[in-house]
């Protein structure tokens, strides 16, 4: 299975989609348009309104890279995790038919609910 979790001292923070959009407007279909995009040290996803994109950013220059497509239409369950008091990360985890849970980390401030109603559209 792929491995989209992040170290446990690097969590996703929210960027500005246009950041990525160079990179990422060239792989969207007809229709299709980026809405959020959270980055790590060097990789980053993009939720976009058919799928998540987890790019995977390789070797010591960053010039190639790993374009990984989740559509929404192969989730079959998600789950939300909230910051708490002591425990400061937000967690999203979606079970995929076929390839089975993909867990993302975000820094505390993210905006959970708003990911959550943007997964809930495109799945329920």
């Amino acid at each position: 299975m792929i491995d989209f979790q992040n170290a446990s001292y690097i969590k996703l923070g929210r960027i500005d989609y246009a950041e990525v959009a160079g990179q990422i407007d060239p792989l969207l279909i007809e229709g299709e348009q980026g809405y959020l995009a959270f980055k790590g040290m060097r990789d980053y996803i993009v939720f976009t309104s058919k799928r998540i994109i987890a790019v995977n950013v390789q070797g010591i220059t960053g010039k190639k890279k790993d374009f990984t497509s989740l559509p929404y239409v192969k989730v079959q369950a998600f789950s939300l995790e909230t910051a708490g008091t002591f425990d400061l990360d937000a967690e999203l985890e979606l079970w995929f038919s076929g390839l089975g849970k993909v867990k993302f980390e975000f820094k505390g401030n993210t905006d959970v609910a708003y990911i959550n109603k943007l997964i809930a559209h495109h799945v329920l």
